[in-house]
């Protein structure tokens, strides 16, 4: 009587009637055996009790001339068994392969044309590659790059200033301009102005405007870079000259109503009071910004915003943030912007 044994093994007398393992891992057992049975041509079928295996994988079949003993397979034999319908597997695949590929020939030519704007846009994600193909951008760099770089939100900024500083003087080196846009609140970052400071050609140019919507940075007329995610971990390598040339005016408009970082500094009090970032900041809360994407646009943390959203709101007299939004509406100081 055979019974199933928990294992999922069968068991006749005590003996084993198989163990769990593939024809290309033979148990030792089984090796020496099958080895000696082609030695000496059979072996004893109680020998061959030690490796039931050799019976499953049919590498030994009965002596037709005594029931005792058995007789191993030849080799070349078993091999053939073992690769045939592998072998028909492989050669039904090839003529999948060969009738998809005729299929898709007559699309080929098409499909060439459809991405002739040489991988017109590349999404890179993570740092790494995002860094290894701003490297490549500017060591192919000949002429000029444009650069937005709002300041806050970073969690390492001297890391950020270090890393630019190692793109930007092999450029500077090869003569290229260099034109790079910051926020006002730059001019008050010892960090940012020390990495100003490397810089004395007349070929590298800095301005500040209030503020800023996200970063880019754009290499010639040939290849921009744009974050497509708030973490900065995920961006967007453009190549197709309508959208670089599309980003160079949007760079263009924004560096015309810039200050030279050279010039005094652009935060001043007007007669009412209110200052120029508090000009801004009213301007961006009245858009319906939250202050910490205020803070982002106007490079500075949340703290120092608040700190300024608290000194509008005293000298418009609100004593509530949606009373502050009223008032500044009233106030008429936002129709400044108009005036100039």
């Amino acid at each position: 009587m055979f019974r199933t044994l928990g294992g999922g093994d069968l068991e006749t007398n005590g003996t084993k009637a198989t163990h769990p393992h593939t024809v290309t891992e033979l148990c030792e057992d089984g090796s020496r055996l099958y080895a000696r049975a082609l030695r000496m041509g059979r072996i004893a079928r109680s020998d061959a009790d030690a490796a039931p295996c050799l019976m499953e994988f049919a590498l030994l079949h009965p002596d037709p001339d005594d029931p005792n003993w058995l007789r191993p397979v030849p080799p070349s034999v078993a091999l053939a068994h073992r690769l045939n319908p592998i072998e028909r597997k492989i050669t039904e695949q090839r003529r999948q392969s060969i009738a998809l590929a005729e299929a898709f020939e007559p699309f080929m030519a098409l499909g060439v044309q459809d991405t002739a704007p040489n991988h017109a846009l590349t999404v890179l994600e993570g740092l790494d590659r995002i860094n290894a193909a701003l490297d490549l951008a500017t060591e192919q760099c000949q002429n000029e790059v444009l650069s937005v770089q709002p300041s806050g939100g970073s969690r390492s900024p001297e890391k950020r200033l270090l890393e630019a500083l190692e793109r930007d003087k092999p450029l500077i080196e090869r003569g290229v301009r260099i034109r790079t846009l910051y926020q006002h609140t730059a001019r008050y970052n010892p960090e940012r102005l020390a990495y100003v400071d490397q810089f004395t050609n007349g070929k590298v140019e800095y301005r500040t405007i209030d503020e800023l919507v996200e970063r880019l940075i754009v290499c010639d007329d040939t290849v921009a870079f744009i974050p497509i995610r708030e973490d900065r971990q995920v961006a967007l390598e453009v190549r197709h000259p309508g959208l670089v040339r599309y980003l160079i005016k949007v760079f263009e408009f924004i560096w015309d109503r810039a200050v030279p970082l050279s010039a005094g500094a652009p935060y001043g009090t007007a007669a009412d009071g209110i200052t120029e970032i508090q000009h801004s900041i009213a301007k961006l809360l009245i858009e319906g910004h939250v202050d910490e994407a205020i803070a982002r646009r106007l490079g500075m943390n949340v703290r120092t915003c608040r700190a300024h959203i608290a000194k509008l709101a005293t000298a418009l007299g609100s004593g509530s943030r949606a009373q502050l939004g009223y008032l500044i509406a009233q106030s008429g100081i936002l129709d400044r912007e108009d005036e100039g």
